[in-house]
C-alpha cells in the first residue's frame, strides 16, 4: 500500500432483508472509485444490519439477516459482517454506529503504529496516515435527508462532514441534484464521493421478497447459499410480510419524542 494513501474502511448500514448481489456490488464499485482518486486505499468493508427495533414492515429477525449476510460474503476477502448494531435493543442512529466503528478502527490503528528507534536510538513515530471511515450508500439514501423528522441536523453534519459518504448511483435517481438541493451536503461536497454504476444492476430486496412470497425464482439475484438458507428457515412468506405492519419506523418515533422533549 502506498504510504501517501489514506487507509479507508467503507461501512454500509441497512436492513439487508435479505442481502442481495447488488448490496455486495456497491462495495466493489466504491472501492474501484476510491482507488481511482489516488487519495485512498480501501482496506476493509463492513456490513452492519439494523436491529429488530427498526420497526420496518417485513423485517425478519436480525439473527437471520446476519446469517444470510455472512453466507453471502464468504466469497469476499475484504468485506465482513458486524453484529454490534443488530444486537442493540433499540434502533441505533447511523451517526452513533459510525462513532462506534471508528472508535474501534482508531484503537487498532494506535496499537499497530507504535514507535521504532532511529540510528541514534531516538524513538521515531512510524509514518502512517490515520485511517478514515466513510458511509457507503446508494443514491436513494441521499433522499432520506429530505424526509421530515427522520434525521437530526447535527447527525447529518457529523455523518457527512466528519466521516463522509461514498454514494453509488442506481436507477433514475440523481445524486448530484440531491447534493445541490441540500445545504449540508453542498457545504461538504468535497467529502461526498459520487460513484457512477455503468453496469446496471437494480436488484432490490423488496422485489426479492415479493418474488419469494410468490414462489418465483430469485436465482442470480442473491447467492445460492442465501436462497438455501431462506428456504430452510421458511423466510419471506405472507406471514413474515406482516411483521411490524402498521408500526411507525423507529427513527420517526424517536425523533417525534425528542421534539416533544425539546
Amino acid at each position: 500500500m502506498a504510504t501517501h494513501r489514506v487507509p479507508l474502511i467503507l461501512l454500509a448500514c441497512g436492513s439487508f432483508n435479505p442481502i442481495t448481489n447488488q448490496h455486495m456490488r456497491l462495495f466493489e464499485l466504491a472501492r474501484d472509485h476510491m482507488h481511482s482518486t489516488g487519495q485512498y486505499q480501501v482496506v476493509g468493508g463492513i456490513v452492519s444490519p439494523v436491529s429488530d427495533g427498526y420497526g420496518k414492515q417485513g423485517l425478519v429477525l436480525a439473527r437471520h439477516r446476519i446469517a444470510m449476510a455472512k453466507l453471502a460474503l464468504q466469497s469476499s476477502n475484504w468485506v465482513t459482517v458486524d453484529e454490534w448494531e443488530s444486537q442493540q435493543p433499540d434502533w441505533t442512529e447511523t451517526a452513533v454506529t459510525m462513532r462506534y466503528h471508528y472508535g474501534g478502527i482508531l484503537n487498532k490503528y494506535e496499537e499497530s503504529t507504535g514507535t521504532h528507534d532511529d540510528s541514534s536510538g531516538n524513538p521515531v513515530s512510524l509514518p502512517s496516515p490515520r485511517p478514515q471511515l466513510k458511509l457507503l450508500c446508494g443514491a436513494d439514501f441521499l433522499e432520506t435527508f429530505k424526509i421530515p423528522g427522520l434525521w437530526q441536523d447535527d447527525h447529518v453534519e457529523e455523518v457527512v462532514g466528519r466521516f463522509g459518504l461514498v454514494c453509488v448511483s442506481r436507477g433514475g435517481l440523481e445524486p448530484e441534484r440531491a447534493v445541490h438541493a441540500s445545504d449540508t451536503l453542498s457545504r461538504h461536497r468535497g467529502n461526498v464521493f459520487l460513484v457512477k454504476e455503468w453496469v446496471r444492476n437494480e436488484t432490490s430486496a423488496t422485489e426479492v421478497r415479493r418474488a419469494l412470497r410468490r414462489d418465483a425464482s430469485v436465482k442470480y439475484l442473491i447467492p445460492d447459499s442465501v436462497i438455501e438458507y431462506i428456504h430452510r428457515h421458511n423466510l419471506y412468506t405472507e406471514d413474515s410480510e406482516r411483521i411490524n405492519e402498521g408500526a411507525v419506523l423507529r427513527p420517526l418515533a424517536k425523533q417525534a419524542v425528542k421534539s416533544l422533549d425539546d
